[in-house]
């Protein structure tokens, strides 16, 4: 299930060279002391819970809200996996390390020792969390970061990253405006893909309108757009046909005929059809060539339909207006950001933060510090940094 979302003010910049070999050093270690502790899929557990990873960037010592974050984190901690050996290792990262991750997952499948199957599994968890959360959500962000982290048991997290650019003039720091989001999934309680497949959502933005078709109430209209997929790209298309005139619609043109439209030998009449869809799409003949791989294919699904190479939000949101101007079957259009991540609902709205899951996660990564191998000077500083971000 996806654990959660964080939103985050959008930095430009990176970490100097001799802040980030330290964050591979304590990353590592404060890693390789949870895996001691609890194992090593609790580390993945801790990785999907989006307070739990800022205070772990916070202990880190990056800069603890801007969008870096999370890229930071990622990147220091895949070093530190790939040089210990603690049970867990790291795949994917920001731009185009991230379309590396499918063969950097088996690389780390071989290494492990894990059967074809779990191999393929871990593959389409990847594509599967990048495809959902970048077209089956559309909230407006672009993912630009995607991480996934392995256990020896083939268990399974993600974490990635959108940004949406903001508009108007850059601040002193470089910045116009824009927020990145931050999702997280654990594979441990994953049943759907496709329907309510995350447990919170966090973020201090809630748009009016947002197409959520993994949402339970979006089930008919997954199903429908399962069933236009299977249909010719040339019956899909009618739909998307220009404007046309009363005259269209007259028996002498629906004939053929050459005789004048209300003449005066003959009645002038016309039959409307009973369906009318207006629809606001802009699908290019490129987008239908991908339909008609759909239509060859004829999907089972939803989740093998959003895996067809090609499809994504434009797709994906002409299919669910389909669905609902031809057969009534409406998509959810709700944002599903559930309470603010930034402010913790510390005042109560939406509602009061879980304080005793709180508390646990920042003593778990506190007990990690100072078990982990490292000198006095390292351990003071990162709970000193923790100190500041709970305070």
């Amino acid at each position: 299930m996806r654990t959660g979302v964080a939103t985050l003010p959008l930095h430009p910049g990176k970490a100097p060279r001799w802040l980030f070999s330290r964050m591979v050093l304590l990353s590592g270690a404060i890693a390789e002391a949870i895996s001691e502790e609890y194992g090593p899929d609790e580390v993945l557990r801790r990785l999907s819970d989006p307070f739990w990873f800022q205070a772990f960037a916070c202990a880190l010592g990056f800069d603890w809200h801007s969008s870096g974050t999370t890229t930071t984190a990622c990147g220091a901690l895949k070093i530190a996996l790939a040089e210990n050996e603690i049970g867990v290792k790291a795949a994917g990262g920001k731009g185009g390390a991230s379309r590396k991750a499918p063969e950097e997952i088996g690389k780390i499948a071989d290494a492990m020792s894990l059967s074809s199957s779990k191999e393929s599994e871990m593959k389409k968890a990847s594509r599967l969390s990048a495809k959902v959360d970048s077209a089956c959500v559309q909230d407006g962000y672009s993912l630009y970061h995607h991480s996934f982290f392995v256990s020896e048991k083939g268990e399974w997290a993600v974490v990635q990253q959108g940004m949406k650019v903001g508009e108007g003039e850059r601040d002193m720091f470089g910045c116009n405006g824009g927020t990145a989001r931050r999702y997280h999934w654990l594979s441990e309680s994953v049943s759907c893909f496709v329907n309510e497949p995350h447990s919170a959502i966090c973020c201090d933005e809630q748009k009016e309108e947002t197409l959520n078709m993994v949402a339970s109430e979006s089930n008919n209209a997954r199903q429908m757009s399962v069933e236009f997929a299977r249909e010719k790209p040339e019956s899909i298309a009618q739909y998307f046909s220009g404007q046309r005139t009363l005259a269209d619609f007259s028996p002498d043109s629906q004939r053929g005929s050459s005789a004048e439209f209300g003449s005066s030998h003959e009645l002038a009449s016309f039959s409307l059809p009973s369906h009318h869809p207006v629809l606001s799409t802009d699908l290019s003949p490129r987008d239908f060539d991908v339909l008609r791989k759909a239509y060859e294919l004829q999907p089972r699904d939803y989740e093998e339909l959003i895996m067809l190479e090609g499809m994504g939000p434009k797709k994906i949101r002409a299919l669910a207006l389909l669905s609902e101007v031809i057969y009534g079957e409406k998509a959810s259009w709700k944002d599903p950001v559930k309470y603010s991540f930034a402010h913790g609902g510390k005042d109560g709205f939406p509602y009061p933060v879980d304080r005793k899951t709180y508390d646990h996660s920042v003593s778990v990564l506190k007990d990690a510090i100072e078990n982990a191998k490292l000198g006095e000077k390292e351990k003071l500083g990162a709970i000193r940094r923790l100190r500041q971000f709970i305070s």
